[in-house]
């Protein structure tokens, strides 16, 4: 397996730039039965960007791999990350990480690739959403929910028609919600134009 990526966001580094590797979805797909070998393998523009082999086992998953920092030397790594389980409200279990990094052991549900793979806090990542603006943020709130009301991408385009089998207090409350982000944006776009001396109208 490659470093994570060196992609930086904000001038830190945040979860969108790792590699990340998510008990839930091991969980969901059945990847988590006692000693069944597991690989994976992430994936950029259909183009294999990294692997992993892990051996699981019931208290713990076995990570296998290889590293390397900054086009230096491939180096192996295996080592384990125990599991912890909880009971879920409608029974079954849910399974969680515990971060293997020295003195964490936090209870997490996805864990980040670098020279190990570990929870967002010991890699000191933030979410891609906090380093947004609030401009920027506006924007992709609009464009989630112009892609939940099946309308055209891009806040340019306007209003689309109601999805079939949506009640249409929900359309309204959400087309309003969507406006809300939308005027948010061009104000802050118009803003950004006037700083740089471009004036409109």
């Amino acid at each position: 397996m490659g470093s994570s990526s060196s992609g930086n966001y904000g001038g830190k580094r945040t979860t969108s730039d790792m590699l990340a590797l998510d008990v839930r979805k091991l969980q969901r797909d059945g990847l988590l039965k006692p000693q069944q070998p597991v690989s994976l393998t992430w994936s950029r523009n259909g183009k294999a960007e990294a692997s992993i082999d892990m051996e699981v086992h019931t208290d713990r998953v076995t990570l296998d791999y290889r590293q390397r920092d900054h086009g230096g030397e491939w180096k192996a790594m295996k080592y384990p990350v125990r599991l912890a389980w909880t009971a879920c409200h409608y029974g079954g279990q849910r399974a969680w990480w515990l971060c293997p990094a020295v003195g964490c052991g936090r209870r997490v549900a996805v864990l980040y690739g670098g020279a190990m793979f570990a929870c967002r806090h010991c890699h000191r990542l933030a979410y891609k959403s906090q380093r947004e603006t609030p401009n920027n943020r506006a924007y992709r709130r609009a464009n989630d929910l112009r892609d939940r009301l099946g309308w055209v991408p891009g806040v340019i385009h306007g209003h689309g028609d109601k999805p079939k089998g949506m009640h249409w207090k929900t359309f309204w409350r959400l087309q309003a919600i969507h406006d809300t982000n939308v005027m948010q944006t061009l104000a802050g776009m118009s803003s950004k134009l006037v700083k740089m001396g471009i004036h409109i109208g």
